[in-house]
């Protein structure tokens, strides 16, 4: 009898007795060597298999055995790995790297929920982390493989899954974020899970032709039949091996990245769709104010002053905002509470001249407050959805919620790239939106990322992004998480050109976003108090989690950016925030490490064609 989605996720992808990694270790490799990993949730180890030294990385559920006690049951992120357990699989990773290439292989098992969000992970850069382990496994000179066993969810299943050969259950489900999970953000309500799994499309099939997935490997009838599945594993594993050792690890990376580079296109694609670069005219933004918050206009031209003894005169029909007020006027619970005078506002870039309280800016206002005036000229602004997703992906959920955005802001995408100056220095600019659908990541936004990093390579300029982001556009399904890998590669061939990488993160830098391009700038610079997690608050607390909000502020991480220095063995190549910038500082403060770049940059010479040709023959 054949089931549906909601049935195969209850009853076979979430089975409580469904094998889980250590099962299918166990049955795999009689001679694994585990190692001593921080917690439950992490199964790592060697092996020798097939005559090859096999490294082995396992996210672990719970099963029911592990769930007897109450002090069990109050662990809710059991089966989520947590910083600690991602800085241990760096560090593997790490001693994979001085293995002998051509005798050793990665095998990564994948069944998790997400990854921790906990407070504890939070604070620890849990979202850096997740980025840094992508882009690990994007440039590792070892042959890899995953499969993903039950489940995997967002971020913490993709930090391991970007392999050379991709396997999948065939009653697996991988996707942006659990259904329930995206039932209650999109629909809001957690009970339409039929609705969210037609969404996310996480199913083996859907994801191979989707090509997140490369193989899709059966599963046994019976879903408890761990030797059944140990079996269909086995083959999946013998074959890829196989298929691996007749690639060379140089061009396997090469396949890594053309796969990255292709996440989101699905139409339309090309060189002659790139003919068109960008508009000849400086974008001429014209600044308003946030669409959320209220304008109030005095009509009396005298009003009394604060100190009750003077009157002052005010202009008749002047716009006022109401500090840390929203559009209802009623629901102010920051900001003093005063009258700004609308024009003093926007001049201050959103920010509250008496107290500092921050409206989030947005595209037009960041451009304003970096761009050198009427430099920036705006790439590929008429990218949408449309030009990139098949018409059957776009469902009508999705196109309801595209209609809503329509006025919110002067932009057709979340992302705005462009050519500019800063203080003269040429930069190329990605400047999250966040007033088109929240700055989400999206198909759009990772291929305007990518032409944007391609046009900063051309033109051997740096490149300064700005997150300003609630996370992965859910709409999108697996497509909008796998932007996370393909911002990634983009940043890891800036890095190769020898381009200076600078990252602001604006309030919020959450979700896909920081968990990707945003944490893996050469310097990162925060505004103050930005919100910079993976999971927001909200999601936090809806999961059970204790949300401790001040603590994941900018000011707060770039105090504990400190203790990095004395920890580099936990926290690798992760450097945390390097500096708070006001937004009226922002710019002279990406100026100075411009000119540090500029200073400091070798300068390449060019050699002419003729001594080229003498120094080739020379060396024969």
């Amino acid at each position: 009898m054949k089931l549906d989605l909601v049935e195969i996720f209850k009853k076979r992808t979430r089975h409580p007795f469904r094998p889980r990694a250590s099962d299918i270790i166990s049955g795999l490799f009689p001679n694994f060597e585990a190692f001593a990993t921080p917690g439950e949730s992490l199964i790592c180890g060697k092996c020798t298999y097939q005559e090859k030294q096999l490294y082995v990385i396992a996210q672990q559920k719970p099963k029911p055995d592990d769930l007897k006690t109450a002090d069990d049951l109050k662990k809710i992120n059991y089966g989520m790995l947590t910083s600690d357990d991602h800085s241990f699989i760096l560090s593997v990773l790490k001693r994979t790297r001085n293995s002998d290439p051509e005798h050793t292989y990665i095998f990564c098992i994948i069944d998790t929920y997400g990854a921790d969000i906990s407070m504890y992970s939070a604070q620890r850069f849990q979202a850096f982390f997740i980025a840094h382990l992508i882009r690990e496994f994007l440039t590792i000179p070892v042959r890899t493989v995953s499969l993903i066993l039950g489940e995997g969810g967002s971020g913490g299943a993709l930090a391991i899954q970007v392999t050379d050969i991709r396997g999948q259950m065939d009653d697996a489900l991988y996707a942006t974020a659990p259904p329930e999970s995206m039932a209650s953000i999109v629909f809001r309500d957690p009970n339409r899970i039929q609705d969210a799994l037609s969404v996310l499309k996480p199913t083996a099939k859907e994801l191979k032709v989707l090509g997140v997935i490369d193989r899709i490997v059966p599963s046994p009838q019976n879903v408890t039949d761990t030797e059944g599945f140990t079996r269909n594993i086995d083959q999946f594993l013998s074959k890829a091996l196989k298929d691996l050792s007749h690639s060379r690890i140089k061009k396997l990376i090469k396949k890594r990245e053309t796969k990255a580079k292709r996440y989101g296109l699905y139409k339309k694609t090309g060189p002659f769709h790139d003919i068109k670069r960008y508009i000849e005219k400086p974008l001429k933004a014209f600044r308003k104010p946030p669409p959320d918050i209220k304008i109030v206009t005095h009509h009396t031209p005298i009003e009394v002053a604060d100190n009750y003894g003077e009157l002052q005169q005010k202009d008749s029909d002047a716009e006022f905002v109401e500090c840390g007020a929203g559009r209802g006027g009623s629901n102010r619970r920051k900001g003093c509470g005063q009258l700004i005078p609308l024009k003093r506002f926007l001049e201050n870039y959103n920010v509250c001249p008496e107290c500092g309280f921050s409206y989030t800016l947005d595209a037009s206002g960041w451009i304003d407050c970096l761009a050198d005036p009427g430099t920036f000229h705006e790439l590929y602004r008429n990218l949408t959805v449309d030009q990139l997703l098949e018409e059957e992906s776009i469902t009508n959920y999705y196109r309801d919620f595209l209609a809503k955005q329509e006025g919110r802001s002067q932009f057709k995408e979340c992302l705005v790239v462009g050519s500019a100056r800063i203080h003269r220095f040429r930069v190329v600019m990605a400047i999250s939106e966040f007033y088109f659908c929240g700055g989400s990541m999206g198909v759009v936004f990772g291929e305007k990322f990518r032409r944007a990093v391609d046009y900063a390579i051309q033109e051997n300029i740096p490149f300064v992004s700005l997150c300003c982001s609630g996370g992965a556009r859910l709409y999108e399904g697996i497509a909008a998480l796998m932007q996370m890998v393909k911002t990634i590669e983009s940043v890891n061939r800036l890095k190769r050109h020898g381009l200076l990488y600078i990252s602001i993160l604006a309030d919020p830098s959450t979700g896909g976003a920081i968990a990707s391009y945003a944490a893996l700038g050469d310097v990162i610079i925060a505004e103050p108090g930005a919100l910079v997690i993976f999971a927001g608050p909200r999601v936090m607390a809806a999961r059970g989690f204790e949300v401790q909000e001040e603590k994941v502020r900018s000011d707060s991480l770039h105090n504990y950016s400190k203790e990095i220095y004395k920890n580099l063995d936990y926290y690798h190549n992760i450097r945390g925030i390097q500096e708070i910038a006001t937004r009226r500082e922002m710019k002279f403060t990406v100026a100075k490490y411009l000119d540090l770049y500029c200073r400091v940059k070798p300068k390449v010479r060019k050699i002419p064609k003729k001594k080229k040709k003498a120094k080739a023959a020379s060396m024969i």
